[in-house]
């Protein structure tokens, strides 16, 4: 007992166990997730300053490059520009909708600040209507004062193109109506510049007209002011209503078909020939041509209207060679360029005739063919060989 009371009474040394001296017991589990806290907080912020600061960046990029770009579309500047055009506006044409011919042409790029610009300045309302030929570097106040001053004034002349014409047809009614001489349309046939795709895939070299076939066939309202700038803008609008007639469903069944546009123009202008009075049978008499193409049997197509194009020099004759001619021989109307991308399926034929009544007859051996041909001329209701 004494020996406790000697210990309780014995003042600590400095090297003895005292709770609250020397010694703390922590609690780990509640200070970590403190100092955790406090370093998320800190790369969080910092994190966030980034992305504000990456997003400040991105928009003054994207601003100073909007302005430059406007900048330079409102002075024609760079971005593909220095061709030479024409352009047609019609007599009621909006200033909205001249603003995207315009970007079409090439000479503006953002349309609606030119729009803009044209109502600030209040030239919209003074544009005019008639064809227009300038570089496409002029800058917006240049192209302003040259719709306001400069358009080529002049009334049109309706003309319809037919269905089968040639070429040389062609030229022919509009030399007739005024629009343009035919020596300036066949020389924008032959060797104008005309921005569509299809025109790059013609094999000018194996072809008697550059462009035949390519015409498309319906009435239309012609400039007369200028033989050779008319001429132009009359081939430009023929070639414009074909690229529109060919949907994007049509070019790519023509893509799946294995032919090329131009292949296949050049069967709708046979079927045309063919059966242009008659456009119900269309696809039939096509499905009889490209079921010769396919044979091994009938390697030629035998169609009589080729022996005549181009006048009897025997180039297209498909008596004579096989396969397709070198292009077509006509304007085919859209009907029978759509039955020639649409032939009748499983129509197992390879002759066909027709009667004096424009009436077909097919048949799947020549000998059949033969006998109907026999039959006919026995009821006098021969038309003649096809």
């Amino acid at each position: 007992m004494d020996d406790e009371k000697d210990f309780l009474a014995k003042p600590a040394d400095e090297d003895d166990f005292v709770i609250g001296k020397g010694f703390s017991i922590e609690n780990e589990e509640s200070e970590k997730p403190v100092k955790k806290k406090k370093k998320e907080r800190r790369s969080g912020g910092m994190v966030k300053t980034l992305i504000w600061i990456l997003v400040i960046l991105v928009v003054s990029v994207g601003l100073a490059f909007g302005v430059i770009y406007a900048g330079a579309d409102y002075m024609g500047i760079g971005f593909g520009r220095g061709q030479e055009v024409t352009m047609e506006i019609k007599n009621g044409t909006p200033a909205q909708t001249i603003a995207y011919q315009l970007k079409e042409s090439g000479a503006v790029k953002v349309p609606i600040l030119f729009r803009l610009y044209a109502k600030l300045k209040h030239y919209d309302s003074r544009f005019q209507y008639g064809v227009y030929h300038f570089n496409t570097e002029a800058g917006y106040e240049a192209l302003a004062e040259m719709l306001i001053e400069e358009g080529a004034r002049a009334e049109s002349v309706k003309v319809t193109i037919k269905e089968m014409a040639t070429v040389d047809e062609i030229a022919e009614a509009l030399e007739t109506a005024g629009v343009c001489t035919s020596a300036d349309f066949i020389s924008e046939v032959q060797h104008g510049h005309f921005g569509y795709d299809f025109i790059k895939d013609i094999p000018e070299e194996k072809v008697y007209y550059r462009l035949e076939g390519y015409l498309f066939p319906e009435t239309y309202d012609f400039y007369s002011y200028d033989s050779k700038e008319c001429a132009h803008l009359a081939v430009d609008r023929m070639l414009k209503s074909l690229d529109e007639k060919l949907t994007a469903e049509i070019r790519q069944k023509i893509k799946e078909s294995g032919y090329s546009l131009h292949e296949m123009l050049t069967m709708a202008s046979i079927v045309e020939l063919e059966a242009g009075g008659s456009p119900e049978e269309m696809p039939n008499v096509a499905a009889v041509f490209f079921n010769r193409l396919k044979s091994d049997e009938f390697m030629k197509l035998e169609s009589s209207p080729t022996i005549k194009y181009p006048y009897g020099s025997g180039k297209y004759d498909t008596y004579q060679s096989n396969g397709l001619p070198p292009g077509p021989l006509c304007s085919p109307s859209f009907n029978a360029i759509k039955a020639s991308v649409y032939p009748t399926e499983n129509f197992d034929y390879y002759f066909f005739v027709s009667d004096a009544q424009m009436k077909f007859h097919f048949n799947k051996t020549l000998a059949e063919h033969n006998a109907t041909i026999a039959r006919l001329k026995r009821e006098k209701n021969w038309f003649g060989d096809r």
